[in-house]
């Protein structure tokens, strides 16, 4: 438990998995290309309301606009009430098409206002007015590039653009006299919109693409975390199954020597496990050559630049030397206080002395680190059935300084992880009420999977 934003009372409010899924949404990343063609524009928005907006401004701009063009082209432009109607219906009620499908809609009102522009060059009162594009023609026109905007990509943008520039061109061989042009007007806004809500939809998408990435790389290096624990784990019991397998091949061979009067058969059998002793032995050193090695041929003397230096040759500790670890950790001014009970050390398997040390271990390393002046209890019980391990501290003193990170001998709560799961116990972590943390581990004496197999 080296790294206390593991270990910190806060800690399962405040990795970066939790503080992302809390993370208000940002409004760019709401405008993000949708994942599908027929999907509606903010329809992976969080919020419901959010979702729903781009419905409502359509509603609102078709209510709006519909009844104002009748009406200016009835009574400004003086054309005929029908084709006023049927004009107005055609320029706006395809903006509620633009919230899925943007560009059939810019189709439709694109040739809506073409055939608009058309008629009223017949119209009686034209002069004096705005050609080919009127007044509302503009506002639902630039409606409609934002939501193309906000959809589709920079060549249909640009495309979308020039075919605007090239109508409105081609209407001006047509243009009536008198009138006040406005092509050269809905060319200029219409690029300005397309590019901001185009600028504004690939910030979302690059932001959405940057999150993303982020949390693949948080899951390759919690990967990476779990796998190096695991191989720093399996260095550190290296020697104490070789230790056992060295016992088994000196018995195997020493007892012709031992056992005087021994059947020729006999001596074979043993002479047989010692040679599968030692043949297991050198399997394992193998095993950890590739364990220690860095990658590049380096083997053992990789051991030396890693995580434990020269200290992973010496023997791995166990319950029987909590005690100097603890009057270690109050010689640096914390206040510890150790109930260890007696033949804990006797009762444990190695495997289970070494993870009971190593849990006490990584968790006082962090109280050091991120709780300095902390009470802090220690216990290591056992019954007949499990070695018990509870580590409890208060909140950090007041005027402590707290480191806010660092390297250790492990990784956090990985380790402690990883070290019950390889006894088959459990473990019981998480912040106290007044500022604290506790961490509780149960290390069976028997290995219900060893039993099971």
């Amino acid at each position: 438990m080296s790294d206390r934003d593991e270990a910190r009372p806060r800690d399962p409010r405040t990795t970066p998995p939790a503080r992302a899924a809390r993370a208000p949404m940002r409004f760019t990343v709401v405008l993000r290309t949708p994942a599908r063609a027929a999907e509606p524009l903010f329809a992976r928005a969080p919020k419901a309301w959010q979702r729903a907006l781009p419905y409502v401004v359509a509603g609102i701009c078709v209510l709006s606009l519909l009844p104002a063009t009748i009406a200016v082209l009835t009574n400004d432009y003086k054309a005929g009430g029908g084709w006023a109607g049927a004009l107005g219906v055609a320029q706006t009620v395809p903006l509620l098409l633009a919230v899925t499908r943007p560009l059939p809609a810019w189709g439709l009102v694109l040739v809506a206002d073409t055939v608009g522009a058309v008629v009223l060059t017949h119209a009686d009162a034209v002069a004096g007015h705005a050609w080919p594009w009127t007044p509302m023609s503009v506002v639902g026109y630039l409606a409609l590039m934002v939501c193309l905007g906000l959809r589709e990509s920079i060549r249909t943008l640009i495309g979308v653009w020039l075919v605007t520039g090239a109508v409105g061109v081609v209407l001006g061989f047509f243009e009536p006299d008198g009138v006040t042009t406005t092509a050269a007007l809905l060319f200029v806004l219409s690029g300005s919109f397309l590019a901001v809500t185009g600028a504004l939809r690939g910030v979302g998408d690059a932001q959405q693409r940057t999150a993303e990435q982020e949390s693949i790389s948080e899951a390759e290096r919690a990967r990476r975390t779990l796998l190096e624990e695991r191989a720093r784990i399996a260095r550190e019991l290296h020697d104490v199954v070789a230790h056992h397998m060295s016992v088994i091949t000196v018995q195997a061979d020493s007892a012709p020597y031992r056992l005087p009067g021994m059947a020729e058969p006999v001596r074979e059998e043993f002479a047989a496990i010692a040679a599968s002793a030692r043949e297991s032995l050198s399997e394992m050193r193998r095993l950890l050559t590739v364990l220690r090695s860095d990658g590049n041929g380096s083997g053992d003397g990789a051991a030396a630049t890693g995580p434990g230096g020269a200290s992973e040759l010496a023997p791995q500790p166990g319950i029987g030397r909590i005690q100097q670890l603890v009057e270690a950790t109050v010689r640096a001014g914390q206040p510890v206080e150790l109930s260890l009970a007696a033949g804990a050390g006797r009762a444990a398997t190695p495997a289970v002395d070494l993870s009971a040390y190593r849990i006490v271990q990584e968790a006082l390393a962090n109280v050091v680190r991120h709780a300095p002046g902390a009470e802090t209890r220690v216990s290591v019980t056992h019954d007949a059935e499990n070695v018990l391990v509870l580590v409890v501290n208060g909140p950090a003193a007041r005027d402590a300084a707290v480191e806010p990170g660092g390297s250790g001998t492990g990784h956090g709560l990985v380790g402690m992880q990883e070290r019950v799961r390889l006894t088959g116990g459990t473990l019981d972590t998480g912040p106290l009420p007044d500022g604290g943390f506790r961490v509780a581990a149960r290390l069976p004496l028997n290995d219900a999977s060893e039993e099971a197999s």
